[in-house]
């Protein structure tokens, strides 16, 4: 049974950090790509990070690059969210997202993915 499962959300007070987790069991870590979103109230859902499974390539949104740093430990089976400089515009739930991936196929900034977590909220606030 494919699972992933968030954690490390929480309040903090603008430019301070959060290191998300998404832990995933149920299937190879190693063959997929992994991607963070997120949805605030009242807006669409929005691509934040990825990285790809064959060569630990990544993605960022420019609305975190510079900020946000996606990393994956495939022998922890965990893929991780560093998020430092946060401000108040970071506020939403973070999803983390799988998609299987094949050698020559498509970049994790391009996959529809399949296998979704339940979300943990961020809020940004003084």
């Amino acid at each position: 049974q494919v699972q992933l499962v968030e954690s490390g959300g929480g309040l903090v007070q603008p430019g301070g950090s959060l290191r998300l987790s998404c832990a995933a069991s149920g299937f190879p870590l190693d063959y997929y790509a992994i991607g963070w979103f997120r949805q605030a109230p009242g807006k669409e859902r929005e691509g934040v990070s990825c990285i790809n499974s064959s060569d630990g390539s990544t993605y960022y949104a420019d609305s975190v690059k510079g900020r946000f740093t996606i990393s994956r430990d495939n022998a922890k089976k965990t893929v991780y969210l560093r998020m430092n400089s946060l401000k108040p515009e970071d506020t939403a739930v973070y999803y983390c997202a799988a998609e299987r991936q094949y050698v020559g196929g498509t970049e994790c900034g391009q996959l529809r993915y399949y296998y979704w977590g339940q979300g943990t909220q961020v809020t940004v606030s003084s």
